[in-house]
């Protein structure tokens, strides 16, 4: 039976990349900001140009820091600079397209506080957990991906590419990410694989948009996204028969 740890007040860094969320972004950020496990959010704009930034300058909570983008330079990087800037003992990357719902946290963060996990997975798709109902297409490939991830990885997931990750501080500090978009999310797990670090799963509600509501992962981001399982899964399987040879070496 799973003890019943809460985690602290204060003890969340929460990471948000955003790009033109202006209709969605002061909803978002009121909604972190009303969670009493946020210590930081560190909002991270990718180059808006729909009037996002200037709602951003308008935070004065002291819990708030905006980082700006020069230039769209996509997921990814924003989600990497949010990371380098984090402080408090768990992080979790937060959506600011009210796709996710930090009401959710609890959840996320119970394994780690409990000393259980070292990451922990928010799973779109489990039984007994509510989600409108998101495009087809999108969820078979979801699911093609995250098989392919875990033939890889060695690691079985449910939801590669779900945003909800929440990880420990030293977790990230581990991370040398380099992707740039959505391949993100591959990387990030097969890195954390490769470390050895303890992976668990939630259920957690989801409420999909559509295009019209300003979804932007594309056809493109998915085929991407399959270079980097196949790039970043073959240096997690290669890894040991190279430590393994450098230490025969040594011997």
């Amino acid at each position: 039976m799973l003890r019943p740890v809460s985690a602290p007040d204060g003890c969340l860094s929460v990471v948000m990349p955003c790009y033109n969320e202006v209709a969605t972004i002061d909803e978002i950020v009121s909604r972190v900001l009303a969670s009493s496990y946020t210590g930081e959010l560190i909002v991270v704009d990718d180059g808006s140009t729909d009037g996002t930034r200037r709602r951003l300058s308008q935070y004065d909570d002291p819990r708030v820091r905006v980082l700006l983008q020069p230039e769209n330079r996509g997921k990814g990087a924003a989600v990497s600079r949010g990371f380098a800037e984090t402080s408090c003992e768990f992080v979790v990357i937060q959506d600011a397209d009210l796709e996710y719902d930090p009401c959710d946290w609890d959840q996320l963060l119970a394994p780690l506080a409990r000393g259980d996990a070292d990451v922990v997975y928010g799973v779109r798709t489990q039984e007994g957990t509510s989600y409108r109902v998101p495009y087809y297409w999108h969820m078979i490939c979801n699911r093609m991906l995250t098989r392919l991830s875990n033939v890889f990885t060695g690691v079985w997931l449910s939801d590669v590419a779900t945003c909800y990750k929440a990880l420990r501080l030293e977790v990230v500090r581990s991370l040398d990410l380099r992707e740039n978009r959505f391949g993100i999310d591959t990387e990030i797990t097969a890195k954390v694989a490769a470390g050895g670090w303890r992976i668990w799963e939630t259920g957690i509600s989801y409420t999909s948009r559509n295009y019209a509501e300003g979804k932007k992962i594309t056809w493109k981001d998915g085929i991407a996204v399959f270079v980097c399982i196949v790039r970043y899964g073959i240096s997690v399987r290669l890894r040991p028969l190279i430590q393994s040879a450098r230490t025969s070496r040594t011997s």
